[in-house]
């Protein structure tokens, strides 16, 4: 892996990643395909909408279909016939969002499969090795993610065990994987405690990792102290490594997270709001199912270049909407993730042009208008 910051405007920054598969504008916005699969849509449709690099999901993936299968398969390129760059999570944060059915000690986590009952066991070493067999491009280090809100002492054994089971990953992807192929990213945990936070990073950046991730956000604190926490984290992360801000993917995440660093994002939001029949577009989000669209011929955004809105009007898709037909989740999801890769575009265009700030206060004005007529 290859990373080099090309612009910059403030801390925020225009950069290229080069991987095994293919090159990462950065910033970037990379669709969820928890299950080897963007829900409803095929790799060309990704393709077709600028995707150059997608998600896969180790704790999923390991379930069903096994990882032995999708090695045999040739990795997830080959399993789901996708050509450019990947990244898989470790399963962490599905683990613990088991919690429940969870245990966790220093060693790792066992955990019940939601699927079938089953019982199994993560550890760090398990998870690069599931990673290795995947064939990502970007493998993430096994961590534990801390629910907000929690108490001090379970927030500072999540830090103290991510910072262990780093090292732990570190030494196992060293050993199994070949690092030109696949590159580690270490995750820095902390919830919103900006001393926890930077202890994360303490430990974590000496072990000299390819890429640097922040976590633990989004996991419902509101706004403001995501906002602190990312200001708290990205300085102390290296300036000539990617830092990758997990889960997180609105219009205005991407403004923020940008303003304060952040490389690249991930988030099913977009195609989750997308199949309930809401849309991105420049002036705040349109909800089609609303009955005011119900003989509205205009295109979903006036000038948006997806085949969506260069195709069909508010009146058919909120009709397919109505009808539970299934191409009506197909086309929102379509417009929502052309939205999010083509806003990530422009923000690197506006870094590159040094008018990030302004274009930043621009939108983010019309965001906050709401008015999507």
């Amino acid at each position: 892996m290859r990373f080099a910051v090309t612009a910059r405007e403030g801390a925020a920054r225009a950069g290229l990643l080069e991987l095994k598969h293919g090159q990462v504008r950065t910033p970037v916005f990379m669709p969820v395909g928890t299950q080897a699969s963007v829900k409803t849509l095929c790799p060309q449709d990704l393709r077709e909408v600028g995707a150059e690099i997608i998600l896969g999901n180790t704790f999923h993936l390991y379930l069903r279909p096994g990882a032995a299968l999708i090695e045999k398969a040739g990795g997830l390129h080959g399993f789901m016939a996708w050509e450019r760059p990947v990244l898989t999570d470790s399963g962490g944060f599905q683990v613990f969002s088991l919690a429940p059915l969870a245990k966790v000690d220093d060693e790792g986590v066992t955990f019940s499969s939601p699927f079938d009952g089953s019982r199994h066991r993560f550890t760090p070493e398990s998870a690069v090795d599931i990673q290795r067999a995947l064939g990502s491009d970007i493998l993430m280090a096994f961590d534990q993610c801390p629910p907000h809100p929690c108490t001090a002492v379970a927030l500072e054994d999540a830090v103290r065990r991510t910072a262990a089971w780093a090292k732990r990953c570190k030494e196992q992807w060293q050993r199994v994987c070949d690092p030109e192929a696949q590159s580690l990213f270490g995750i820095v945990q902390g919830g919103v405690d900006p001393a926890m936070r930077a202890r994360s990073a303490a430990d974590l950046v000496p072990l000299g990792l390819p890429g640097y991730a922040i976590g633990g956000l989004s996991v419902g604190e509101p706004k403001p102290l995501m906002h602190e926490a990312l200001e708290a984290t990205t300085p102390l992360l290296p300036e000539d490594k990617p830092r990758y801000l997990m889960g997180v993917g609105t219009p205005e995440d991407l403004w923020e997270g940008v303003a304060r660093g952040v490389d690249m994002f991930d988030c099913v939001f977009p195609t989750r709001i997308a199949r309930n029949g809401t849309l991105f577009t420049r002036h705040g989000r349109l909800v089609l199912k609303n009955a005011r669209y119900a003989e509205d011929l205009r295109p979903p955004e006036e000038g948006c270049s997806c085949y969506t809105c260069r195709t069909f009007s508010r009146a058919y898709l909120r009709h397919l909407l109505r009808c539970g037909e299934l191409l009506a989740l197909r086309l929102c999801s379509l417009h929502n993730l052309h939205s999010m890769i083509t806003l990530a575009r422009f923000i690197r265009e506006s870094i590159e042009k040094g008018r990030f700030f302004e274009e930043k206060k621009a939108q983010l004005a019309l965001l906050a208008s709401r008015d999507t007529d």
